[in-house]
């Protein structure tokens, strides 16, 4: 042990209350000129490390045991922030950012407030992820300057090549940042276009978001070099499913179809067999390849209102990957039999070759399901197989209702537009029984492949999530008090089955939504591990992600691990060891390029509702109150778009935030705004570019009694 981790270990153990520098020389014998000279360059250099800190008295002390963690900076478009790290995330105020921008790596403090409340402050980067900025250039007397579409908390900017383009007032840039600092000193890579011209603004949140919907020239190289059909000699490598009857189910609108359904009802009433036929990604996108590299660095494909910015190149992900009817196609198979309490008591995962016979939609099937005459007529082929696979289906999701497995059904909007772009209607997804059949069946292939590779012992990827915390849980626990719902059981060791009996309970009530809303808050954020810990949400032990290789890199390197280890049995331990290190700094990256698209979903859809509601300013709407803050109260209308109703705009009383209750309370009225709540509103304001709605509430006047002469 040398001398650091020597004063380290010291620091760490169960002995040390505690000390500054004085009393550790004399605690570690190190009096002496050099010795001490030696010890404060160590502690210097553990605090340059962040492993320990001071506290006010010059005290040194592990860095946790102050309130000092490292973890990721997300800042909201409004100006504040949060700092997550695995096992927490923390509040930060404006005033408190430091020069922390959005996805920085940040060292912080934190502490909790008289209410329980926990806040911090950001105290160094120490890792800037923000490497461009997306924003308008604006022409003023002569004179350019940029107006970042980033909050950046009043931060300058300072561009070093206007002269290279020719841009006009309102010209919508990428800028690369060549250095940090009170002012960020940038240079302009690619002028995007003109900012009111249509699609430029979505374009600007991706690229803001680092989502490039062009391909590097090597990859597009390589993409030439792959073959458009399925060859002879591949096919003759796998088993053949060409002739077993086989569907894909997906929207309307999709292009890479990366799974299809096989179901056969089991001899002697044993249950049924579900056959599950995933793109065989893996084949054609090697690892190491510039395709791969890019998929890698890309991690999910990116779903926007009117685009999708694939994770593969379209000859890929829409052509040879794809699981087109009536050609041939390249798939990895998870064959399972079902037993009629949805067990797995038989499977096999196996490379094949497939014939999708039909292309049905969601739609199509639901009609069939429903018992439409000319749907059933158009497809008389398929009528018997999907009645099956409606049956099993339910087999399948009570056995997951049984385990306690959390649904949250919660709403989701899909915003309409014309071709230029410009919003027309939002309406709200409809969750249909064969949209449900597709997640049972793919949900079962996920367990079951997992519980394969878990048992294989095997390099692999997993998706994982774990157990809320009880802080998070105790809150959540108030907000569904001030519902109306008592949470029922133990708060250190919740279960799902505990959260979804709540949801049971409200479920058909106007508050439904909202107790959805903040019980998903409250839980963890799903994530990629290469070690296998569970699934909180599913109640299950094991879980991946297998069924989407087109879209998702995870399932890329599941596939690539079942071929190296399973299919090939390999027992190289040196490489086993390589590739588990390896699938753990890709998990990662894929759930932080996962949680990228997210976000970027997010500020497209929010910006096309403020749009959306533009044309609404002074409208009347009902909507619900989904959540209270210091600053006033949010609404939600049917169509799903939220905006804020400021407690100055609340002119019928002096309200209050009561933090408990998690309401607004009249001073003189007694008048309360609580969550869940039905509330008549104004749209005041709504900004397309900030992303933000206003609303103000429709107090009705109470009529005054006549007084009658006597």
């Amino acid at each position: 042990m040398n001398k650091k981790e020597e004063i380290l270990s010291f620091i760490k153990s169960n002995e040390y209350k505690g000390m500054n520098a004085a009393q550790l020389s004399r605690a570690l014998d190190m009096e002496d000129s050099a010795s001490f000279t030696q010890l404060m360059k160590i502690l210097n250099e553990l605090e340059a490390d962040h492993k320990i800190a001071r506290d006010k008295r010059e005290r040194y002390f592990l860095s946790e045991q102050l309130g000092y963690v490292i973890g990721t900076l997300r800042i909201n478009p409004k100006g504040f922030g949060f700092v997550e790290t695995q096992d927490t995330s923390f509040y930060i105020s404006r005033d408190r950012l430091g020069l922390g921008m959005d996805r920085d790596v940040v060292f912080a403090r934190s502490w909790t407030n008289n209410d329980q409340s926990v806040e911090g402050e950001v105290i160094e980067v120490v890792e800037h992820n923000v490497k461009q900025l997306v924003g308008t250039v604006k022409i003023k007397e002569g004179r350019k300057y940029f107006l970042s579409d980033k909050f950046l908390n009043n931060r300058k900017v300072k561009v070093t090549n206007f002269e290279d383009f020719r841009l006009v007032n309102d010209s919508k840039v990428l800028l690369g940042i060549d250095s940090y600092g009170a002012i960020l000193k940038c240079h302009i890579e690619k002028e995007i276009g003109y900012k009111y011209d249509p699609g430029v603004d979505i374009l600007s949140i991706l690229l803001e978001k680092d989502i490039n919907p062009e391909f590097p020239e090597e990859v597009m190289k390589e993409v030439q070099s792959i073959p458009e059909t399925v060859s002879k000699e591949e096919i003759a490598k796998r088993e053949d499913l060409r002739n077993l009857l086989t569907i894909t189910i997906d929207g309307d609108d999709a292009r890479d179809l990366d799974d299809a359904i096989s179901v056969e009802k089991l001899d002697n009433h044993k249950g049924y067999r579900l056959y599950v036929h995933i793109a065989d990604v893996s084949h054609y996108v090697t690892a190491g390849s510039a395709i791969d590299k890019e998929a890698y660095n890309r991690g999910t494909s990116v779903y926007v209102v009117d685009r999708v910015v694939p994770m593969l190149p379209h000859a890929l992900c829409n052509g040879i990957c794809s699981l087109n009817p009536k050609v041939d196609r390249l798939t990895l198979t998870c064959c399972m039999d079902i037993d009629k309490k949805g067990e797995v008591f038989n499977y096999r995962i196996f490379p094949s070759v497939i014939r999708s016979d039909e292309r049905m939609t969601y739609k199509k099937v639901n009609a069939i399901l429903a018992g439409d005459e000319k749907v059933q007529s158009e497809y008389p082929h398929l009528l018997k197989m999907c009645l099956d696979m409606k049956v099993l289906s339910g087999i399948i999701r009570r056995r997951r209702e049984k385990l306690g497995a959390i649904d949250f059904d919660a709403r989701e909007a899909k915003i309409l537009v014309d071709e230029k772009g410009n919003p027309v209607d939002i309406v709200l997804r409809e969750r249909g029984e064969s949209e449900r059949m597709i997640e049972d069946f793919m949900i079962a292939a996920n367990e079951c492949v997992a519980t394969h590779v878990r048992r294989m012992e095997v390099p692999s990827m997993y998706r994982i999530h774990e157990a809320p915390e009880p802080k998070k849980i105790r809150e959540f626990a108030r907000t569904a008090k001030s519902l109306g719902y008592n949470f029922q059981g133990g708060i250190q060791n919740v279960y799902p089955a505990q959260l979804q009996s709540l949801l049971n309970e409200a479920k058909g009530e106007d508050n439904y939504f909202v107790l959805s809303s903040f019980m998903l808050r409250a839980m963890q954020k799903a994530r990629y591990d290469n070690r296998c810990i569970g699934h909180f949400g599913l109640a299950l032990k094991n879980y991946l992600h297998f069924t989407s290789p087109i879209r998702r890199y995870p399932d890329l390197v599941v596939h690539r691990m079942l071929r190296r280890y399973v299919f090939n049995t390999n027992e190289d331990v040196e490489r086993m060891k390589k590739d588990e290190a390896w699938c753990e700094g890709a998990a990662n990256q894929s759930s932080d390029r996962e949680r990228n698209a997210v976000d970027a979903e997010r500020e497209v859809d929010d910006m096309k509702k403020a749009q959306y509601m533009e044309k609404y300013v002074g409208h009347i709407f009902q909507g619900i109150v989904s959540g209270i803050t210091k600053f006033g109260m949010f609404v939600e209308l049917e169509n799903t778009v939220e905006g804020l109703v400021h407690i100055s705009s609340l002119d019928d009383d002096y309200y209050h935030y009561d933090e408990m209750t998690k309401s607004l309370i009249g001073e003189h009225t007694a008048n309360v705004y609580k969550m869940g709540q039905t509330v008549t509103v104004r749209c005041t304001g709504a900004d397309r570019y900030k992303r933000e709605v206003d609303f103000e509430v429709i107090v009705k006047k109470k009529k005054r009694k006549k007084v009658k002469n006597r």
